[in-house]
Parts: structure tokens; C-alpha cells; sequence
């Protein structure tokens, strides 16, 4: 049987790359402070393709939190780029 592949769709990429923001709490809070998302409300928004767009511009303005979170996903950082311009469109 051979290694799933990784997935392509970017709402998936988001995911992943959110539970990577959320597994260390002061990188959570930033998330947090500057979304201005309460941890009930980015609940409540996980499906929303604006918390996804929200998840890669975070990602993207940091670049240490990008190549961390390309590194944890098994991702290219401009994988992840890619992933929110096409949100963006």
C-alpha cells in the first residue's frame, strides 16, 4: 500500500496549516489577536473560506511561521502561497 499523498484542495492545506498555528499557544494567540477571532468564533468560522484566506495571509506575513508550517505539512512554502492565492481569487 503506498503513502497517501498530501492534499491539493487549499481549504484542506488551511486545516492543516491552522492545527500547525493552534500546537503552540503564543503562535494561537497571535493567530488569534490578529484575526481578532475568540477561540468560539474561529470555531464556528473553520469552514469559511475567509478564515482559510486568514490562515495563509497569517502564514505569509511571517515568514518563519510559513517555512515552519511547510516543514511540519511536507509542503514547498510557496505550496502554501499557491494554496491561499487561489483562495484569493
Amino acid at each position: 500500500m503506498s503513502d497517501p499523498s498530501p492534499p491539493t484542495d487549499p481549504a484542506a492545506i488551511a486545516l492543516g496549516a491552522l492545527g500547525w498555528i493552534l500546537s503552540e499557544e503564543a503562535r494561537a494567540q497571535r493567530f488569534l489577536d490578529l484575526t481578532g477571532l475568540t477561540p468560539d468564533g474561529l470555531r464556528a468560522a473553520l469552514a469559511e473560506p475567509a478564515t482559510h484566506r486568514a490562515v495563509f495571509e497569517f502564514l505569509a506575513a511571517h515568514e518563519p511561521d510559513l517555512l515552519g508550517a511547510a516543514a511540519a505539512l511536507g509542503f514547498a512554502p510557496e505550496t502554501l502561497v499557491a494554496a491561499g492565492q487561489e483562495l484569493s481569487r
